[in-house]
């Protein structure tokens, strides 16, 4: 199945989520929660429509440390129940839902004291038992090992001879965190809905009974204001949820604070290893993520107060993960060594609801939530339990009526899920034909999966697509290309931060490859020579301001050096008042 969302359909989309028909459900937030909410509620058959005030992933869901995971920290605080849950979903990603996607990594957990082994190891043990508990298929991952100080000098030879007596090496498993959106996006818009990124809620529209009923959304491309009607709003807005809140005039919903977090990347040779590290600081937990051509390292764990939309790293925040890093790491890196950073922020939702919230349902990682009627909230969770968080937060808008209309996600593959085992199979031939490398096949399987044919059909028209870009080799011309026709890639940032990971995974954050990535897209796309001046202009600013920003010690100083370049297509001030009645 190939869908296409395409800034053409885009403006399609809106038009129909404004027709007189209205909708079933509209999901404000085009992250990993939104997203999901929207293949949710289109599989059972609900007329859905999402929108996203920026690019899909733009916020938290593009900046997490993109594991797949139980959490180990759960299980100290003895909550075994969330564990199981957050486990069993990560199996089901792996082997039904999104095989191609989701890839499992082996990490090694540190042994410091003889004594750690024994309570260690049963802790693991649980963890791997938590896993099998109810899997109807088989685990999707190997059981874990105990490895000598031997063992562990083998599979991670850059780890100092003094940072630990051993291991226990164990699995779990990372992902592309914008490439899973996007992919939910695609695919619940195969199922029907309706998807317009860059549109921003501007009010909640109420019946004369006080019933949220819809809500006036804004074009940010155009300026263009339309009225959609929905019998359900579902609000998944993240660290955004109490500014979108306050537009139902109600002092009702949840509390929600921001907390962020940075990750660095540096080459791959610089450090020797074979498997990712995790590490308890004083602050967080510490991974060392092993990806294809670098490594991941992070995170920090900081309160934030400032600018929702550009959180950045500073020099305060890299350093401390350096320092942490080099506390193990037998050949210190340093800042020399960065080539990447990013910076998210965690929506930490807070215990309890507003006053005159109508009932909520709550569950360790997050909660859902009626601030008013016909308006539902959601916040809190992870990553990896996006589907449960989906499937709660339509269940709870549906009430009685999801008895008769139950989720269904747990059987819906992603786009490019069906047929992937057959496609891998595919890998020498597709070597063959088109000169590609056995690493950029994983590559392509990893990202597309079976949508690999999407790529060579249009390889086959334009066969200089098969070649990867000059200055950036990771990656084809043909996903270049794939991005645009297929992908809704709005704006060029679009392309460099979410669709590839060229803003963060090479030195110059695709700054030498843009003449070439514009010549591809410009046709596409539409854009004249000005167009492809303006986007290229912007995206160089915003790297600049982020480089600078990276400089400053605080979030503040920060915080300026970012904003000094210009958004695209800038959200506009939410201004809380009094409800429109329609």
């Amino acid at each position: 199945m190939t869908t296409a969302i395409t800034a053409a359909t885009r403006t399609e989309a809106l038009a129909a989520m404004s027709d007189e028909a209205g909708l079933d459900v509209l999901v404000i937030g085009g992250g990993v929660t939104g997203a999901g909410i929207a293949l949710d509620a289109a599989t059972r058959g609900l007329r859905t429509g999402i929108i996203e005030a920026q690019d899909w992933a733009s916020g938290t869901s593009s900046r997490s440390s993109k594991l797949v995971h139980g959490g180990l920290r759960y299980l100290q605080m003895l909550d075994f129940s969330l564990v199981h849950e957050a486990l069993t979903e990560r199996d089901l990603l792996i082997k039904e839902i999104a095989p191609h996607l989701v890839k499992p990594v082996p990490f090694l957990y540190p042994v410091i004291k003889a004594y750690e082994r024994p309570y260690v190891g049963a802790g693991i043990a649980l963890y791997d038992a938590l896993a099998t508990i109810g899997s109807r298929k088989g685990r999707a991952m190997p059981y874990h090992r105990h490895l000598s100080k031997k063992a562990l000098g083998k599979a991670f030879p850059d780890l100092k001879d003094d940072a630990a007596r051993g291991a226990i090496k164990y699995w779990d498993a990372s992902v592309d965190d914008a490439r899973l959106v996007l992919t939910l996006v695609r695919t619940a818009a195969a199922y029907g809905a309706l998807a317009a990124p860059r549109t921003q809620l501007v009010e909640l529209t109420k019946s004369g009974l006080g019933r949220v009923n819809g809500a006036v959304i804004r074009d940010l491309e155009t300026g263009e204001q339309r009225t959609v009607k929905a019998t359900h709003v579902i609000n998944a807005t993240g660290v955004w949820t109490e500014e979108t809140e306050s537009l139902a005039g109600t002092d009702g919903g949840l509390k929600v604070l921001a907390s962020k977090g940075i990750h660095i990347v540096v080459p791959r040779e610089r450090i020797r290893g074979d498997v990712g590290l995790i590490l308890q600081t004083e602050k967080s937990v510490l991974f060392v993520i092993p990806w294809s051509r670098y490594w991941v390292i992070g995170t920090t764990d900081t309160p934030y107060e400032r600018d929702l939309t550009h959180p950045v790293a500073t020099a305060a925040d890299i350093d401390y993960v350096i320092e942490h890093a080099n506390a193990v790491l037998e050949s210190p890196i340093s800042r020399d060594d960065v080539i990447g950073t990013w910076a998210g922020l965690r929506p930490l939702l807070q215990p309890g609801t507003k006053d005159g919230t109508s009932s909520a349902k709550v569950s360790r990682e997050h909660t859902v939530a009626s601030p008013a009627p016909g308006l539902v909230a959601i916040a809190g969770g992870k990553l990896t339990t996006y589907r449960v968080m989906a499937k709660d937060a339509v269940d709870f808008a549906l009430g009685e009526r999801a008895k008769n209309l139950p989720s269904i996600t747990e059987t819906v593959p992603l786009l490019g899920a069906v047929g992937l085992t057959a496609m891998k199979r595919q890998g020498n031939r597709l070597e063959r034909s088109y000169g590609w490398s056995t690493a950029m096949v994983d590559h392509l399987l990893h990202r597309y999966g079976s949508g690999i044919r999407d790529l060579t059909a249009a390889i086959e028209e334009q066969p200089d697509l098969a070649k990867p870009l000059e200055h950036a080799s990771a990656y084809l011309r043909a996903e270049i290309h794939f991005a645009a026709t297929h992908e809704q890639v709005i704006h060029l940032e679009d392309l460099l931060l979410h669709r590839t990971r060229l803003s963060y995974e090479v030195a110059d954050a695709g700054r030498a490859a843009l003449d070439e990535i514009l010549a591809i897209v410009a046709p596409v796309l539409g854009w004249d020579e000005a167009k492809v001046a303006a986007e290229k202009a912007s995206y160089i600013a915003r790297c600049d301001a982020t480089d600078a920003a990276a400089l400053a010690s605080t979030d503040a100083e920060a915080e300026a050096a970012r904003k000094l370049a210009a958004d695209v297509a800038p959200m506009q001030p939410l201004q809380p008042a009094e409800v429109h009645e329609a």
